[in-house]
């Protein structure tokens, strides 16, 4: 409730503010016009004119005739007294302009006192409404303020909330909660943060998870090959003769090269995952790539067979890393399938897409949905018979990303799985 009472307190703060400075300027205004002649101009233009009507055209004894007549014409209060009457209605009267005339405020309410020249008399107007804004209009303002205040506090205050579940979550995260995000948002204004907040949360938890996984995986990857080495060696110590020798000795070897290759694809895929590296797009023949990788995978052992409608596919894509993925799907068909393997190529509107298909033993439902994960193996045993360390496919989504593409498995009609390639055909800037 922190981040809620400091709102409040800002908000009200505001609105006080408001109401007061409203008040203040309307005060200050109200004492300055008091003085202020020049706010008075229609007023002051009568009393200048009857003055010089009567001091220049009339003599003194029809004064009052004609003060009458300009009463009724301008339908204003006006009377003449003497300089000593004056002082006696306004005690404090002081003449101060340089054309004689003052002003006596009181409330909502005006007297102007015009000094004629020359004669001890002074034109009286008013009472009379004040030119000034009266304190009812500036008690309606400071009501409209607070108004606008209470509109700005019903639109503000969701965004107060939404900061205040964001600052809450994002305490619980960085005290170790990698799971905390900001749920039920209302606010427009602050509902992209907290999307953002919860893609940074959920991408930093899937990392964090992915570490862990991995840690595990390679521990177990590492921990296997060396007990074996370790068991080999102590048997090795005690052997009698050259063939058992020969033989731990070819069993420690294959177990280095099993720990090399582990090495070899950890390194490529810590680059991969590190860091994009740099895409070289080139705008050719996918077909002519194709076809050069399943050549180079059949074999007297291997049937590998290739469809395409199309005598050629021209698309944008990264060559190095496209045979990368596609010999890794390969590669797979190979070892988890019974020698038989399709692979197809095929273009629409948008994007290119690329099939690879065995007659293996297929993937298992639950598993589709992990085995695209580093270290992700069908084989729970991690054993070195299965060959490889889970790490080809995720490689594979990898390059498939890097070209704003998706990478998927599902079953085959050969029987076994199917893993297809899709990316547009147009690099996506």
């Amino acid at each position: 409730m922190k981040l809620g009472r400091s709102f409040f307190s800002l908000y009200f703060l505001i609105v006080c503010c408001f109401g007061t400075l409203s008040w203040l300027l309307d005060e200050f205004w109200s004492m300055h016009v008091e003085q202020d002649v020049e706010s008075y101009t229609g007023y002051k233009t009568v009393l200048k004119a009857l003055d010089e009507k009567l001091r220049v055209d009339e003599p003194v004894e029809n004064w009052p005739n004609r003060i009458a007549i300009a009463k009724e014409r301008f339908d204003l209060p006006i009377i003449l007294v003497t300089t000593e009457e004056a002082k006696v209605l306004v005690p404090d009267l002081e003449f101060v302009n340089h054309d004689n005339v003052t002003v006596f405020y009181d409330d909502n309410q005006i007297t102007i006192f015009h000094h004629m020249e020359g004669v001890e008399q002074v034109l009286v107007l008013g009472p009379v409404p004040s030119p000034t804004r009266p304190r009812t209009e500036a008690l309606i303002r400071v009501a409209m303020l607070v108004l606008l205040g209470f509109v700005i506090f019903f639109w503000v205050w969701p965004i107060s909330k939404d900061l205040d579940k964001l600052d809450k979550t994002a305490k619980a995260f960085g005290q170790g909660d990698f799971k905390a995000t900001v749920k039920g948002g209302t606010s427009v204004l602050v509902q992209p943060m907290i999307n953002t907040f919860n893609m940074m949360s959920g991408r930093i938890n899937s990392l964090i998870e992915a570490h862990k996984e991995l840690t595990n995986a390679v521990s177990h990857e590492l921990r296997t090959p060396l007990a074996r080495s370790k068991f080999a060696l102590q048997v090795l110590r005690g052997a009698k003769d050259d063939e058992t020798r020969e033989k731990y000795i070819d069993k420690i070897a294959t177990d280095v090269e099993e720990l090399e290759s582990l090495v070899n694809e950890l390194l490529v895929y810590a680059a991969f995952e590190s860091d994009q590296p740099k895409i070289t797009y080139s705008h050719g023949d996918v077909r002519k790539l194709v076809e050069y990788q399943v050549e180079n995978f059949c074999s007297d052992d291997v049937q590998a067979t290739f469809e395409c409608d199309t005598s050629e596919v021209i698309a944008d894509f990264d060559g190095h890393f496209l045979n990368r993925a596609l010999s890794n799907l390969m590669t797979n068909a190979i070892k988890y399938g019974n020698d038989q393997i399709k692979v197809s190529l095929s273009v629409d509107e948008l994007n290119c897409i690329i099939s690879v298909e065995d007659n293996g033993p297929g993937v298992d439902s639950h598993f589709k949905e992990i085995i695209f994960d580093a270290f992700s193996r069908f084989d729970k045993s991690r054993g070195k018979d299965t060959g490889g360390f889970g790490l080809g496919l995720a490689i594979v989504n990898k390059i498939m990303q890097w070209h704003h593409g998706s990478a998927k498995v599902e079953d085959s009609d050969l029987g076994g799985a199917k893993f297809t390639l899709i990316w547009p055909k147009q690099h996506i800037v």
